[in-house]
């Protein structure tokens, strides 16, 4: 893309949410009751109930928000993580919840519609939050009290600090993930060209983003490895799984048929799954695997899906490992993935293990997943670590250990 057409696509954005911001104003004041008639209905909201924060222990010695964006259940798994291993702290979630919802667990789920236009919510949330919490993580810069598409974190953030809060900033991938530096070292990514319609949206984002972040004094936290990266000044928080929810009694391999091989991609356009499908649509044909494509599960009915899957293939894009690839770890299933040298690496030196995923060249897929196949020893053995490595990193005592020193105040920018 040109220069030309660059300034001017970033033009009609800036002229876009202009737009956007004065609709959002004028609906903003609106009555309530003449709110909820011009509103669409997937977001119309009953006003009478109004979601409050979930009341932590008066006497703990750190009450932990982390808010708003609950991504893949994140934020839930933090906070119960907190609760479990951290002693004297206690910890919740809010999140807005939206129609595509997948059911994660939240202390406080909040309807899209009461987020983006209650006044009342919002002035209510800042009150609460500022008088329960001590310490409060904001996810994704995404603002606490009120419309993310009219205002920014920022202001939030004075609030919190003008009441005496520990903030922290939290991030999970695309919110931080700068798409210009990702393809430059991934020849498979997915923001090369015209390949994802929101790398423009994102390469804008990520880019002010981090000039923001350049002087930031608050901690800064980041789930994935790879985003090291990103933001260098930056702590890895672990992702969290519940380890007994992902138990599987059947091993890998056990029911004597063929393979059975799962893509279940939350965003099959960063997910690599263009070049999945057709390589195990092809040895399916050939029944050398017996092939199962999944979307739009629910979170509580995956562990079930796990008990009949063999092999779970999970990303060949983005070079990374994140919640699912863990759930499956957890389940004892064969994980197959592209994982760069540097998210390996780092991973080695944080916890000194191994990342048990097997590793498929995204321009290699069908030779290498023939030979995988033929690998049974190979395959077992992986799965066989993957319980053990989930339980060690991802079962939540690494993450409160690191949160504790937040909560404790050991931990600075």
């Amino acid at each position: 893309m040109s220069d030309a057409s660059s300034r001017m696509r970033a033009w009609m954005m800036r002229v876009k949410a202009g737009v956007k911001r004065l609709v959002i104003g004028f609906i903003l004041s609106l009555p309530t009751r003449v709110q909820l008639r011009v509103l669409p209905s997937s977001q119309r909201y009953d006003a009478a109930l109004m979601p409050t924060p979930e009341v932590l222990d008066p006497d703990a010695r750190s009450r932990l928000l982390i808010a708003p964006a609950n991504s893949a259940g994140q934020g839930w798994a933090w906070a119960q993580a907190v609760n479990r291993y951290s002693s004297g702290a206690a910890a919740t979630n809010m999140a807005v919840v939206g129609p595509q919802d997948f059911g994660f667990g939240c202390g406080e789920p909040v309807p899209l519609g009461i987020y983006r236009w209650s006044t009342r919510w919002q002035t209510a949330q800042r009150e609460a939050v500022t008088r329960q919490f001590t310490h409060v993580l904001v996810e994704s810069d995404r603002p606490l009290f009120g419309d993310a598409q009219l205002r920014t974190a920022n202001a939030d953030i004075d609030d919190l600090l003008a009441a005496e809060i520990s903030v922290g900033l939290l991030f999970h991938g695309s919110d931080i993930r700068l798409p210009s530096r990702h393809a430059e070292r991934m020849t498979w990514s997915p923001f090369h060209g015209e390949r994802w319609s929101l790398t423009p949206a994102l390469q804008q984002r990520s880019s002010e983003l981090q000039v923001r972040l350049q002087n930031c004094q608050l901690p800064i936290f980041f789930s994935t490895p790879d985003l090291a990266l990103d933001v260098p000044q930056g702590h890895w928080l672990p992702v969290v799984v519940d380890t007994a929810a992902w138990a599987v009694d059947s091993p890998a391999l056990s029911h004597g048929g063929v393979p059975v091989v799962a893509h279940a991609p939350s965003k099959a356009a960063v997910k690599g799954s263009d070049l999945v499908d057709p390589v195990m649509k092809k040895l399916e044909a050939e029944g050398l695997i017996r092939y199962i494509r999944v979307e739009n599960v629910p979170a509580d009915e995956m562990p079930a899906l796990y008990t009949s899957v063999d092999i779970v293939l999970d990303q060949f894009s983005l070079g990374i490992y994140g919640v699912a690839a863990c759930e499956a770890m957890a389940a004892g299933r064969i994980v197959v993935s592209y994982v760069s040298a540097q998210v390996r690496d780092f991973v080695s030196a944080e916890t000194g293990l191994t990342l048990p995923i097997i590793d498929l060249s995204p321009d290699a897929i069908e030779q290498e997943m023939r030979a995988l196949l033929a690998d049974r020893q190979r395959m077992l053995e992986l799965a066989a670590r993957g319980p053990e490595f989930v339980e060690s990193v991802h079962s939540g005592k690494l993450s409160a250990a690191v949160l504790s020193e937040f909560l404790d105040g050991q931990r600075s920018s």
